[in-house]
């Protein structure tokens, strides 16, 4: 059982950055790809960014070249720097954990945080 715990979502003009946070629980984290998903109001979830246990990372299109993912296993923790953010970029970001294989599909995740949310105003 995993636990998940996004933090740091919030109002930020366009052009500006965030850094999100998502803490694991459980002492088996380093086994698990983990990913970030977002859902803007009246959209379906969609994939952002993922990690695998080693540290490989990959990315949705829209995101390349502006965000990066990261971990930090001995902390449990999952980040996704957010760099040049755009209107388009506003979210609820969710960070997800994969005991199997890291991927763009939701359906690959077993765990799920709460969200949180990211706007970004024009």
């Amino acid at each position: 059982q995993v636990q998940l715990v996004e933090s740091g979502g919030g109002l930020v003009q366009a052009g500006g950055s965030l850094r999100l946070f998502c803490a694991a629980s459980g002492r088996t984290f380093t086994s698990y790809a983990m990913g970030w998903f977002r859902q803007a109001p009246g959209k379906e979830r969609e994939f952002v960014a993922a990690v695998n246990w080693s540290g490989a990372s990959d990315y949705a299109d829209s995101v390349k070249g502006r965000f990066t993912i990261s971990r930090d296993n001995a902390k449990n923790t999952v980040y996704l720097q957010m760099n040049s953010l755009k209107p388009e970029d506003t979210a609820v970001y969710y960070c997800a954990a994969s005991a199997g294989y890291s991927g763009s599909y939701h359906y690959m995740y077993d765990y799920w945080g709460q969200g949180t949310q990211v706007t970004v105003s024009s």
